[in-house]
């Protein structure tokens, strides 16, 4: 597992800075979402699943925010563009470029309306990560969410 206070302070701060979407509340978010995810520790679904990334970003997730969010935000899209690997394809960034997939990760969360828990509310944040992100159809469970981000919490005392 990578260690959650580096990639807090290494990938997440900087690349939600760089796509200008920084918040206290955002960096908790998409820290729980990657633990919850992954364990920080896969970077490719178990089994034959198409998740990838830290983040276990489906590949459907990611075309649908380039085809109708990003195209109605130019200036987000050029911030975005600032993180890419040079010729390296899009969904292979989710695997091995983290800036990328922790961007993708917040840029998700913003296209709804319902704003973001606030900071420290580890339980509103678990829901939050279950309706928006793992969704109804997803194995994932608040409770879950809860186990699997203590690390990040624990950041935060």
């Amino acid at each position: 597992m990578m260690n959650a206070n580096q990639f807090r302070d290494h990938i997440v701060v900087p690349a939600l800075g760089h796509i200008g979407a920084y918040s206290l509340n955002a960096e908790q978010l998409v820290i729980g979402t990657a633990l919850a995810e992954s364990g920080l520790s896969f970077i490719q679904q178990i089994g034959k699943g198409p998740a990838r990334g830290f983040f276990q970003m489906e590949p459907a997730t990611h075309d649908d925010i380039f085809s109708n969010y990003l195209s109605g935000k130019p200036h987000l899209l050029n911030d975005l563009k600032g993180l890419f690997i040079r010729d390296m394809d899009l969904l292979d960034q989710l695997h091995g470029n983290l800036f990328y997939a922790a961007a993708m990760c917040r840029i998700h969360y913003l296209r709804f309306r319902e704003p973001l828990p606030k900071e420290n509310d580890w339980p509103g944040m678990a829901a939050y990560w279950k309706k928006y992100y793992n969704t109804r159809l997803g194995a994932g469970t608040v409770e879950g969410f809860l186990q699997k981000a203590r690390p990040a919490k624990d950041l935060y005392l």
